[in-house]
């Protein structure tokens, strides 16, 4: 990796498509590491008309905040829809309140995600009702993460279920 400089253009940053299906498209730019930034993340998001970078979802440890530097959509917070277009800004506070970002505009939207970043956190995912929990992630990615447990909400063990006694 190159050595972290305090500037950067997002006209400058390296994305990659990541998609799943149908409804899920964006091409992703992280910029936190080459900006030097090692508690805060910061990536830039391309997203086609008609999809969405990520299922609906509530991180319950990390907070996020969204810039909508082009386009416009919906930002699905709890219950409620929001109508969005640039200049806005969205706040995701940690907790059980999911979020999702849809772009229902006719161009493509662009956005930054803004988030603290941890080593630990747990996500639930109301729509198809998961849970995950992961550890020692690295760089705000999951995919660095030394633990990770994706499983479906409902069923609940006891502490002590499957021990010896």
């Amino acid at each position: 990796m190159m050595e972290p400089k305090p500037v950067m253009n997002v006209a400058n940053v390296v994305l990659q498509e990541q998609r799943h299906g149908e409804r899920f498209v964006v091409k992703k730019g992280r910029m936190g590491p080459s900006l030097g930034l090692t508690k805060l993340g910061c990536a830039l998001h391309v997203v086609p008309p008609g999809k969405r970078a990520y299922p609906f979802h509530a991180h319950h440890v990390i907070e996020e905040l969204f810039v909508i530097l082009s386009g416009a959509g919906e930002y699905r917070f709890g219950g409620e829809t929001f109508p969005v277009k640039t200049g806005d800004v969205l706040g995701a506070p940690a907790g059980k309140t999911p979020h999702q970002i849809v772009n229902t505009g006719t161009e493509e939207m662009r956005y930054l995600g803004i988030s603290t970043i941890g080593s630990v956190d747990v996500v639930e995912y109301p729509d198809s009702k998961k849970v995950a929990v992961a550890a020692g992630i690295k760089n705000a990615d999951f995919k660095t993460a030394t633990f990770v447990q994706i499983a479906r909400t409902g069923e609940s063990l006891d502490y002590w279920d499957g021990e010896p006694s």
